[in-house]
């Protein structure tokens, strides 16, 4: 269920709406927004009474339910765009961002090789370069990329180039390691399903 609270709803009623959702064992997730404030309610069971106390309550403009198990990112939740700051860019915002790369970072003599194609992409108006530095294969013998020398690989990319770095995340052991190393983080759609893993990121 989303929440709608009005333009001027005060900071008393925006907290009294927050602890009836909490009464009704829901829990509440808030995003203030530029011009209003919209809570998520979040729980599981027939929402009924909690939606028609709610919409008698102070401040609010609108109680809505949602179905879509994705909540979070629907529109009804969040109305404006998502823009995510990255190496000086606004992902998102009103300006189309390239990424572009090789699949996997293989070698030096690859990726060297790929920053040439990259200043080229860069004076063309690619902004980021995208390069896996993980590539788990379901065969143990197979290829399972560079890791940590992957990344090293490109972050020298970066610092001949000036392009910001995105590369996949596999696992939540190593979001400190790559976050050292890029500017950016990628889940990708295999690993999107493994909520078990994504949610300690």
């Amino acid at each position: 269920m989303i929440i709608s609270m009005r333009q001027h709803a005060t900071r008393e009623e925006i907290d009294h709406v927050c602890d009836r959702i909490r009464e009704f064992g829901y829990k509440v997730h808030s995003i203030d927004g530029e011009e209003r404030v919209v809570i998520g309610v979040v729980g599981t069971g027939d929402v009924t009474a909690c939606l028609e106390s709610l919409e008698a309550t102070p401040g609010v403009e609108s109680a809505m339910r949602i179905s879509a198990p994705y909540k979070f990112v629907s529109r009804e939740f969040k109305k404006e765009h998502s823009v995510i700051r990255v190496n000086g860019l606004d992902v998102g915002g009103d300006e189309f961002i390239v990424m572009a790369g090789p699949c996997s970072v293989e070698s030096e003599k690859q990726i060297m090789e790929t920053m040439e194609t990259a200043e080229g992409v860069a004076a063309a108006g690619a902004r980021m370069l995208r390069g896996g530095a993980f590539k788990p294969r379901t065969s143990p013998y197979d290829f399972q990329g560079l890791e940590l020398e992957g990344l090293k690989l490109l972050r020298k990319a970066k610092e001949a180039t000036g392009l910001g770095i995105i590369t996949e995340i596999m696992s939540d052991r190593d979001v400190e390691m790559v976050a050292e190393y890029t500017d950016c983080m990628q889940v990708g759609a295999r690993w999107a399903r493994a909520t078990c893993r994504i949610s300690r990121c």
